[in-house]
């Protein structure tokens, strides 16, 4: 596959960008990147291609543009298969699907809450966050990876959200 032909838009900040490049990275798929400036001047790239959410990430392929950083790992895994990064049977699947289907609703939102709230509110959301940190480990278990014995799709995941883990703790208070 030319890379000219897989195009993301990008946020260099954005943990769900990173997903889609951590999932090239190991299905060994070329792509190029496009930058956008999220803040003052989305590109009408951008705007065009996600005119619903107008976020990052953005997967052109091909000139269809495919959003929302889950979906775009989903559609990597089919149209590009091998290596696989979900697990082969559907049971495991399910879960992989419920566990970062979780992440994104759960560990984000919780995250944002702590960067947006003051005192008590802040409190409560550092609270929520090691709360869902909990259950997280507890559902997961003690693997070597999340999907088990091999880097997968779950571990892509996940791992960009935990990048924030360390300014949560040295800005935004939590302790776990």
């Amino acid at each position: 596959m030319a890379k000219e032909e897989t195009l993301l838009l990008d946020f260099w900040a954005s943990p769900f960008a990173i997903r889609a490049k951590i999932a090239f990275a190991e299905k060994g798929v070329e792509f190029e990147t496009k930058e956008e400036d999220l803040l003052r001047n989305k590109s009408e790239l951008l705007l065009q291609s996600n005119p619903v959410y107008k976020k990052v990430p953005v997967l052109i392929h091909r000139g269809k543009p495919i959003c929302e950083s889950l979906i775009i790992l989903y559609y990597i895994e089919e149209t590009w298969p091998s290596p696989p990064l979900l697990p082969p049977f559907s049971y495991d699947r399910s879960q992989t699907r419920f566990w970062a289907d979780y992440a994104d609703k759960k560990m984000y939102d919780a995250g944002t809450k702590i960067w947006k709230s003051k005192g008590e509110a802040q409190a409560a959301a550092v609270k929520e966050f090691i709360d869902i940190l909990k259950t997280s480990e507890g559902g997961l278990g003690e693997k070597d990876y999340f999907n088990g014995e091999k880097f997968g799709f779950l571990d892509i995941a996940i791992i960009p959200l935990t990048s924030w883990f360390y300014a949560y703790e040295q800005c935004g208070g939590v302790q776990g």
